[in-house]
């Protein structure tokens, strides 16, 4: 998923865990604490709330109180956190889930370590309200002949048009287009430029709350995804290359564990109280009101509240990429659950049985 890239300003206040967890706001027992793993580069590929439970990791110091200093950067999209982690530039990442297994293939292998939801929040197609108050646009099949908007060519968004195109039965008669960013996308279709986009939940409810934009595949209605879908399929997760989990396991554990409290503190809090915590310093150039609402519907249907990654889960993940939409059948028989996701740390975090 891509986003526009922040003002200068904006990434100045990209505030890094290190900063967080220093003296000031934790004691100076704390800032001993997160010198002794290290310190470690964390890249999130967009500002968006389905991210919650890093900006509330980061905000809180629980990766301080675990004894590593992490430093957060937005890296802008999926394929640039793959690039990012591939080349070292990043120790961890969250993005895709799909980014794991594309990795891997691509010769670096990965693994997911932590996973936020059980849903694609992406994969949404949106349309403008005039078109679908005229009945041109209702549902998937009325796209036949169109041009649909995705971020670019082999990300997740472009891979879920696809999927969704071929299960309404109109792949063959649609014009996947890469337009780069989602503020970009948005506008193509404001504009009458593409008839849909791919669309996050936040894009969802910036065009309806504008009064231009209706939702005609909404992935967070379980009515519609388990129709297309069929069942969970982890949307954004944390991951790290393999060597690092075998080399610095406790740099891991570290970071899982402290994501893992940030995921027990959205547990147990409000939607309100998660968005004033964190939307200041992580959050502040979307509106406030769109991001409790977004907060409150992940909460309530989409995030994970124990973080486990399923192999079911995973394998119809991996179906999606499958049939030739992203790799070949035989290329994802590569990459299965065992080698791809990584449980164990989380599992160990909540003291549950391995």
């Amino acid at each position: 998923m891509t986003q526009p890239i922040p003002s200068p300003r904006r990434r100045s206040i990209l505030i890094a865990a290190g900063g967080l967890a220093g003296a000031g706001l934790l004691g100076a027992g704390a800032a001993r604490a997160a010198a002794k793993l290290g310190n470690v580069l964390y890249g999130q590929g967009s500002i968006d709330p389905i991210f919650t439970a890093g900006y509330v990791a980061l905000k809180k110091g629980y990766f301080g109180q675990e004894g590593l200093e992490v430093k957060y950067i937005n890296s802008q999209s999926g394929p640039r956190t793959n690039q990012m982690l591939a080349a070292r530039q990043i120790l961890f990442g969250a993005t895709a889930a799909t980014a794991a297994p594309a990795l891997a293939l691509a010769g670096k292998p990965a693994a997911l370590v932590f996973g936020f939801d059980r849903r694609m929040t992406y994969a949404n197609v949106l349309v403008r309200k005039t078109d679908y108050e005229s009945g041109k646009f209702k549902t998937l099949k009325d796209l036949a002949g169109q041009r649909i908007g995705a971020t670019q060519p082999g990300s997740v968004t472009a891979l879920m048009a696809i999927y969704l195109m071929q299960r309404a039965g109109i792949s063959k008669t649609v014009d996947i287009r890469p337009l780069g960013d989602l503020a970009t996308m948005l506008g193509a279709l404001k504009t009458g430029a593409v008839a849909a986009t791919m669309a996050t939940a936040s894009m969802m409810e910036q065009a309806e709350q504008e009064g231009w934009g209706v939702s005609i595949f909404d992935g967070t209605n379980d009515t519609a995804w388990n129709q297309y879908v069929g069942g969970d399929v982890p949307g954004i997760a944390a991951y790290t290359l393999r060597d690092t989990i075998q080399s610095h396991p406790d740099q891991v554990q570290a970071f899982v564990t402290a994501m893992v409290k940030a995921q027990d503190l959205i547990n147990a809090s409000s939607a309100q109280a998660i968005t004033d915590l964190i939307y200041d310093d992580y959050l502040s150039s979307l509106s406030k009101s769109s991001v409790l609402k977004a907060i409150d519907l992940y909460k309530n249907k989409v995030w994970l509240k124990d973080n486990i990654i399923t192999q079911e889960a995973y394998d119809r993940m991996t179906r999606i990429m499958g049939d030739g939409r992203q790799f070949s059948n035989e290329q994802i028989k590569t990459v299965p659950y065992s080698q791809c996701v990584d449980m164990s740390f989380v599992r160990k975090a909540r003291g549950m049985a391995s």
